[in-house]
C-alpha cells in the first residue's frame, strides 16, 4: 500500500477508498467539546489569537439535515447496538449541537470498525466533555468486551486561579476489533525514587536487584490442578522449602537452572517464600499503565511545534503506534490536522493514511513530511497536483480553490476563510524582514477572468492596510496592462539586506506548479513552520 494523504470528508474517503480489513491501527483526534466553536485556531506571529480561524467543519455541529442524515445512516448500518445507543442519547440530549456531533461520530466509527483488520485497534483522543458519550458509542460499535483501556494523558499542570477542580487530562479511549489484537508492552525508564524504593538489594558485585514472586499465578499453567495427584502441577518441595498454596511458578528443571545461575533468593527462615532476583540492569523499565504523566504537552517554544494549536506531541503518537502496531503495518488518522500521527508512523517504519477536510491542513502535512523525510514518496489524493486539476477545482468550487491556493503560498485565510465580503483580502502572509518586526503581505486569489481593475483594487487594499506587499494569484495569465500597473506600484527595500522586492506581485497557477513563490523577505510561515528533519537511519525503532 502506498502512503496516502486524502483531502476530503473522511466519511466519503473511508467509504470510497479504504477497503474492509486493510488497516492495523486507527488514531483519531476529532474536534470535541460542545461548549467550543469547532474550528482550528491559528496564532499570529505576535502570539495573540488571530482573527483567522479555519472552520474545518462549518455547520457540522448543529442539528440540521446533515445531522439527521448521519443519524439515519447509523439506523441503516445494520449495527443495531450502536443505533439503539444513539437513539437513547437523542431522547436524552434532544436535537442539539452535542447530539449532532455524536451522530457524525457514530457513522464514522462504524466505518472505522469496518476498515480495521481483526488484529487492529482504535484510539480515540477526546476530553471529558464528550468522552462518556463516545465510550458508549464505542461499546455499541466494537462491543463492550473489546474495550481495552481509558488512558488519561496529563496535558497540563494545575492553575492557581482555578475556580473548580483543574482540568488536567485528555482521554485516549482504546478498543480492539477482536481478542487477537496486536500488543507490544510499553516500558519507561525507572526513576531514581523507584530504583531506591524497589531495587533495595545488592549482590556481591554491587548489582541492584528486587525480589519477584516464584509462586504460580492463578488461572492455569503450573497452578492448574493435576488430575492424578489432585494438587497443582508446581507442587513439589525445593531445597527444603515447602511449595506455596498454588504451587511453584516454574518446573523443577527451570528451578534448577535458576539455582545454578544464582537467581533465587533463599530466606534464612524456611517458612518464608522463595523469591527470584530481578536485576535492575536487565529490566526493560517500568511498565506503562493507563495514566501517562511522562509526556509533556508542546510548549510554545518547542522545536517540533508547527504553529497548530491542537498539535499533539510526537512522543504521544509514537507510544500509541509502537504499542499497537508493528513495522510495516498501516496506521490511519481520519482527522489528521497537522499530521503528527502520520509523522510518527513514518518515523517508526509504518505505512500510513491521513485524511483531512481542509486544504490548509493537507498542505501543512505535505510540507511537513517532505521536510522531515527528504525524498519520501507519498500520494496526495483530492488535492490539485497539476494545472488542469487546479483549474477544475476553480470551476467546481471557488471557495475551496481559494483555500487551496492560499495554502500553496503558506498564507493564512482571512477571517477563517468564511464565505462573504472580504474587503479585497483573501489571505495574509506574515513575515519578519528584520527577524523582529512583523509585517503583512495581502493575498488575493482569482480563479476566473481577470483585468486591470483587479490590480488597481489590490493596490488600493495594500495602501489601506499599510502593507508592504500584495500578491495576486491568478488562474489566467495577466495582460500586459496588468503587468504594467503592477510594476507601477513600485518596490520595497529591505533595510537589513538592501534587497529590493516588487510591491505588487502577480503569480499564475502555472508558475505555482513550477515552484514559484512570492518574493517576500524572511517569510515567517506561522501556519507551517519547518518540520525537524528525521534521522531515517534509525527508522522503525522507538528510541
Amino acid at each position: 500500500m502506498t502512503n496516502r494523504l486524502y483531502f476530503g470528508d473522511n466519511l466519503h474517503v473511508l467509504r470510497e477508498h479504504i477497503a474492509d480489513g486493510s488497516v492495523d491501527l486507527v488514531y483519531l483526534d476529532p474536534p470535541f467539546n460542545s461548549n467550543a466553536n469547532y474550528n482550528i485556531l491559528f496564532k499570529s506571529p505576535e502570539g495573540a489569537d488571530s482573527d483567522a480561524q479555519i472552520e474545518a467543519f462549518e455547520d457540522s455541529w448543529h442539528w440540521n439535515d446533515s445531522a439527521e442524515a448521519a443519524f439515519d445512516d447509523v439506523m441503516r448500518s445494520g449495527n443495531s447496538d450502536a443505533f439503539e445507543l444513539l437513539r437513547a442519547m437523542r431522547a436524552f440530549l434532544g436535537d442539539n449541537d452535542m447530539m449532532a456531533y455524536l451522530a457524525m461520530m457514530a457513522v464514522r466509527l462504524i466505518e472505522l470498525h469496518r476498515v480495521l483488520k481483526p488484529t487492529g485497534s482504535l484510539y480515540l483522543h477526546c476530553d471529558p466533555t464528550a468522552s462518556h458519550y463516545l465510550k458508549l458509542l464505542l461499546d455499541g460499535v466494537f462491543g463492550p468486551k473489546q474495550f481495552l483501556a481509558d488512558i488519561s494523558w496529563q496535558r497540563t499542570a494545575t492553575h492557581n486561579d482555578a475556580k473548580r477542580w483543574p482540568w488536567l487530562t485528555d482521554n485516549l479511549i482504546c478498543y480492539a476489533k477482536s481478542p487477537q489484537f496486536t500488543w507490544n508492552p510499553t516500558h519507561r525508564p525507572q526513576s531514581e525514587a523507584d530504583i531506591e524504593k524497589r531495587y533495595r538489594f545488592k549482590d556481591e558485585s554491587g548489582r541492584r536487584y528486587r525480589l519477584g514472586p516464584m509462586d504460580a499465578p492463578a488461572g492455569g499453567g503450573m497452578s492448574a490442578i493435576n488430575k492424578k495427584t489432585g494438587k497443582p502441577n508446581g507442587w513439589y518441595e525445593w531445597m527444603g522449602y515447602e511449595p506455596p498454596k498454588q504451587g511453584w511458578r516454574y518446573s523443577p528443571e527451570t528451578m534448577q537452572k535458576l539455582h545454578e545461575q544464582g537467581l533465587i533468593h533463599y530466606p534464612a527462615d524456611k517458612t518464608k517464600r522463595l523469591a527470584k532476583k530481578l536485576y535492575l540492569d536487565e529490566s526493560k523499565g517500568a511498565l506503562v499503565g493507563n495514566v501517562w504523566t511522562d509526556i509533556p504537552p508542546l510548549q510554545a517554544a518547542a522545536q517540533e511545534r508547527l504553529g497548530y494549536p491542537t498539535q499533539k506531541p510526537l512522543a504521544l503518537l509514537e507510544r500509541i503506534i509502537a504499542a499497537s502496531s508493528n513495522e510495516g503495518d498501516v496506521v490511519l488518522d481520519p482527522f489528521c490536522g497537522c499530521g503528527t500521527a502520520v509523522h510518527a508512523a513514518q518515523k517508526l517504519g509504518r505505512q500510513w493514511i491521513g485524511i483531512d477536510v481542509t486544504h490548509l491542513a493537507v498542505g501543512l502535512i505535505e510540507k511537513r513530511m517532505k521536510e522531515a523525510f527528504p525524498g519520501l514518496g507519498f500520494e496526495v489524493v483530492g488535492r490539485p497536483q497539476d494545472l488542469q486539476s487546479a483549474l477544475d477545482l476553480a470551476a467546481r468550487d471557488k471557495h475551496q480553490f481559494e483555500l487551496w491556493a492560499l495554502s500553496v503560498v503558506e498564507a493564512q485565510p482571512w477571517k477563517g476563510g468564511r464565505k462573504g465580503a472580504d474587503g479585497g483580502i483573501d489571505g495574509i502572509i506574515y513575515f519578519k524582514p528584520d527577524g523582529k518586526r512583523t509585517e503583512r503581505a495581502i493575498v488575493e486569489v482569482k480563479g476566473g477572468g481577470v483585468g486591470v481593475k483587479d490590480i488597481g483594487r489590490l493596490a488600493q487594499v495594500i495602501e489601506r492596510e499599510r502593507a508592504p506587499f500584495g500578491v495576486f494569484l491568478t488562474a489566467q495569465p495577466p495582460t500586459r496592462a496588468m503587468e504594467r500597473d503592477a510594476a507601477a506600484v513600485g518596490v520595497w527595500e529591505n533595510e537589513l539586506t538592501g534587497r529590493r522586492h516588487p510591491r505588487l506581485q502577480i503569480i499564475t497557477l502555472a508558475e505555482l506548479f513550477q515552484g514559484k513563490q512570492p518574493d517576500i523577505p524572511w517569510v515567517d510561515a506561522s501556519v507551517a513552520k519547518q518540520a525537524k528533519r528525521e534521522d531515517t537511519s534509525q527508522q522503525g525503532k522507538l528510541l
